[in-house]
């Protein structure tokens, strides 16, 4: 036991989340503790697997565009500091049928914000990236600002940044539980020992709901698998000539980046195959049939990236009924946070969202409309 040490914040998972949050709140003279179960960074969450899209043509509801824009800025203030590039634009597609509710989303959120944008057909997709094979009737609105954030980078050098502004970050420490004060603040309680802070902001992504009871039917984490296949064309797939993009069709919503980081072709499967339960449950051992449900989207659509696999990575999406993101105080309790259970789309707003967080830790008002994310909608 140290002893009942005191903290103007305690931050409980210092993962995408939680490492921007510890950061903006350290940079802002507040004393900071965050806690991971796990490494800091870890192969156990949501953020591991080289990199992660970042687009702006948001199909999933307008009002996620402005939060994008602040967490592009935040991205190359972070890249900046950290003296290394952490975001990479190559432009990005949505892709689907004529008239599907990813191409009409999309072309809202360029519409409502005036995003620069083109609406491509099947065979200008093609003429333009030759590594994509798309049937009649498809249709893609390309955005050129989208492309990707190297995510397992990217959570190092918030850490980095957390501690050099004097964060206290430990990991292999479990939050048990957490009591609130009756004259106010919160007391943790870990495995390990006691600590007392005015704020407690959870962004345990999968285990969420292992904290709070009323959060486990709306935060259900999902298995998911991230695939890297040898292209039979590599020059189809090489940076600057493939662009990040989401494909949503009948035979799955696929999302694909281009050859970076690692040798390989990356495709991944939203909702993968349905498998939800306790994060600690889940298997973290890719097969035979994760890649097989890959490959369902490579013969499809990328025939020429249908190769050699190269490497099948696990890692946990948490998912709410709406596929929204949770920002708010839980109910009664305004010591307390809970942070972005994310279905699967939200790493790329992270460093806006620990700044949202840092704000809502200090008692202010983040400048961006929140309503979508609020509990009570549940």
């Amino acid at each position: 036991m140290r002893g009942l040490a005191q903290f103007d914040v305690i931050v409980a998972g210092v993962g995408a989340m939680g490492a921007q949050t510890c950061w903006h709140l350290a940079r802002r003279g507040q004393r900071v503790l965050g806690l991971d179960r796990y490494d800091i960074p870890n192969a156990m969450g949501s953020s591991h697997g080289i990199h992660r899209i970042i687009r702006l043509a948001y199909f999933e509801h307008p009002s996620y565009v402005p939060i994008l824009r602040r967490a592009y800025s935040l991205w190359r203030e972070t890249e900046q500091l950290a003296g290394e590039q952490l975001l990479f634009v190559t432009g990005s597609l949505a892709i689907g049928a004529e008239g599907s509710a990813v191409i009409a989303g999309s072309l809202e959120s360029c519409r409502e914000h005036a995003l620069p944008h083109e609406v491509l057909s099947a065979r200008e997709v093609t003429a333009r990236f030759p590594g994509y094979r798309l049937p009649d009737g498809f249709v893609a609105v390309y955005q050129p600002d989208g492309g990707f954030v190297a995510s397992e980078r990217a959570i190092v050098a918030a850490a980095k940044l957390a501690m050099d502004a004097g964060a206290v970050l430990r990991a292999r420490e479990t939050v048990q539980g957490f009591d609130v004060l009756p004259g106010g603040g919160v007391r943790v309680r870990t495995d390990r020992d006691v600590y007392q802070a005015r704020r407690l902001v959870l962004s345990t992504g999968a285990w969420i709901g292992e904290h709070v009871a009323g959060l486990k039917p709306i935060s259900v984490p999902e298995r998911q698998t991230l695939g890297w296949f040898q292209p039979k064309r590599p020059e189809h797939f090489r940076l600057g000539m493939f662009p990040v993009s989401n494909l949503k069709s009948d035979v799955g919503h696929f999302y694909q980046f281009p050859v970076w980081g690692v040798p390989g072709f990356k495709i991944g499967l939203y909702h993968h195959l349905g498998e939800r339960g306790p994060a600690d449950t889940l298997s973290r051992e890719p097969n035979a049939t994760d890649e097989a449900a890959l490959r369902r989207g490579l013969k499809a659509f990328f025939p020429d990236a249908d190769g050699d696999v190269l490497a099948l990575r696990t890692c946990l999406f948490t998912n709410t009924p709406d596929e929204h993101f949770i920002l708010d105080r839980l109910p009664d309790t305004p010591e307390v946070i809970v942070a972005s259970p994310c279905s699967g789309h939200g790493f790329k707003f992270s460093s806006a969202i620990g700044e949202i967080l840092a704000d809502l830790a200090m008692d202010r008002a983040p400048p961006f409309d929140l309503s979508l994310f609020r509990l009570s909608r549940f």
